[in-house]
């Protein structure tokens, strides 16, 4: 499988020749400055919580594509209320068999307003279990319990988990994040955008090293098989 990384925790994987784009923050992030948000394509759009950083790009890049959005209840609504009808509301616990896999909802401990201050329902992850690989997308979180449960419902190839602390798990967290989700290939989001997560990236990845884990932090724009 491959991943495509577009800065903060925006990224892409194509799976069954279907593209599933998760989180879209592209426009006003300035570190993703050089990416070309009009010729992302997307089948699926994947939105984790109604923050900014998470959802801002998300109805721009859907109109073009005619991509099929995935969110909570309330974002599912909101995108409604904008005029874009195309979306599949999902909730914390359920699952649904798309043509690419199926997508499991799982809890995220983190908060969920929308751009415009109306409520966003409650953040989610995402568990992907496919014919081509599984992964396990937390969105925004702090280290749960809950984590514990995801090696229930699928064994995991690698998992894509916030390491920028302050809003999110830091470093630490994440990796006992990882052995929760028994997974030992992390791609690490949710970092360096802006001053409240900014982090020493060696650092992280030896910190990972010494759990005998891989931490991956692909570049902006970059492209990587996992």
């Amino acid at each position: 499988m491959q991943l495509t990384y577009y800065g903060h925790s925006c990224f892409s994987v194509t799976i069954k020749g279907k593209k599933i784009l998760f989180d879209p923050f592209i426009t006003y992030n300035e570190l993703a400055k050089n990416i070309d948000v009009n010729s992302i394509e997307a089948d699926y759009i994947f939105i984790s919580h109604g923050h900014a950083d998470h959802i801002a790009d998300a109805l721009p890049i859907a109109r073009r594509t005619n991509a099929t959005i995935i969110a909570s209840f309330e974002v599912h609504e909101w995108v409604n209320k904008q005029g874009y009808t195309q979306t599949h509301p999902m909730n914390t616990g359920g699952k649904w068999q798309f043509d690419f896999g199926t997508v499991k909802c799982v809890v995220a401990q983190h908060s969920s307003g929308l751009p415009d201050g109306s409520y966003g329902g409650n953040p989610m992850g995402f568990v992907f279990t496919t014919e081509e690989g599984n992964f396990y997308y937390s969105g925004d979180t702090a280290l749960t319990m809950d984590m514990q449960l995801i090696p229930l419902w699928a064994k995991l190839d690698f998992s894509v988990l916030p390491i920028g602390d302050n809003f999110t798990m830091d470093i630490t967290d994440a990796v006992k994040a990882a052995e929760f989700v028994q997974c030992n290939k992390i791609i690490g989001v949710h970092y360096n955008t802006f001053g409240f997560i900014k982090i020493n990236t060696a650092a992280a990845q030896k910190t990972f090293e010494r759990a005998a884990k891989t931490l991956l932090l692909p570049a902006i724009g970059e492209t990587i098989n996992i």
